[in-house]
């Protein structure tokens, strides 16, 4: 049996990831945006813990990516676009994309030992729960948390992803965290949009008026895409 472990927070990474698959989740909002962006044609995602190193690795960068950060869960001042999923048009198609936000790219870079390392969010569960699974190796699942504390988001997003596994053979959650999100998740899947707002995540969006964004990143399994990290330099693909 394949065993799924929950881990709520990069600081809850006990051991290494070695030889293991890793699936961070960034629901409110990074990895729901880099799935967006990958929707929207998006050609590569490069993450960076820190915005300053995303804008000098920006500036020196040709052909002009485009630059993705956020301040307090708005546009960074100079950035061409913040961290919102809808945020994306035809005219993006094709373009790298430069990014650092608050949470979701600290988490990846805090997951970089891992042997396969995903993103996943809610709105391409069935996809990423495929791809963690062909690997055949142990899966963690990992939120990003919201200023340092455990997110709900992040904890439904990952029990949906073990409900998708759970529907195959061969799986089982090894640990109560994986236990008690999967349960989350089942609880909540029929309301959603309602508690995704009512989390802290969805709380700070509101107050800046991005309400939107919690609606997109809301729903389950919209995009058949994967987001596939290279760990040595944190570059995102699309899985083809």
């Amino acid at each position: 049996m394949i065993e799924i472990r929950v881990v709520l927070m990069p600081s809850g990474l006990d051991g290494s990831l070695a030889g293991k698959t890793c699936v961070v989740f960034d629901v409110l909002r990074a990895t729901t945006t880099m799935i967006a962006g990958f929707a929207a044609g998006i050609r590569r995602i490069h993450a960076f813990a820190e915005l300053e190193d995303a804008r000098r690795a920006s500036a020196a960068y040709t052909p002009k990516p485009i630059l993705c950060g956020e301040l307090h869960a708005l546009p960074a001042p100079g950035v061409d676009l913040g961290n919102s999923p809808g945020q994306f048009t035809a005219d993006h198609a094709g373009r790298e994309m430069f990014m650092a936000t608050t949470n979701g790219t600290k988490a990846l870079n805090a997951a970089r030992a891992a042997s396969d390392l995903f993103i996943g969010a809610l709105v391409n569960t069935a996809a990423v729960a495929r791809a963690a699974a062909a690997t055949n190796r142990p899966i963690v699942l990992l939120g990003s948390g919201t200023a340092g504390e455990i997110s709900m988001e992040d904890t439904i997003g990952a029990g949906a992803v073990c409900d998708a596994l759970l529907k195959r053979d061969g799986f089982v959650l090894a640990n109560d965290v994986a236990r008690m999100a999967h349960r989350l998740f089942i609880y909540c899947r029929d309301n959603l949009p309602t508690v995704l707002r009512d989390g802290q995540g969805g709380r700070n969006i509101h107050r800046v008026g991005l309400d939107a964004d919690v609606d997109f990143a809301a729903r389950l399994d919209v995009f058949d895409l994967v987001g596939v990290v290279d760990t040595g330099n944190l570059v995102i693909r699309p899985q083809e």
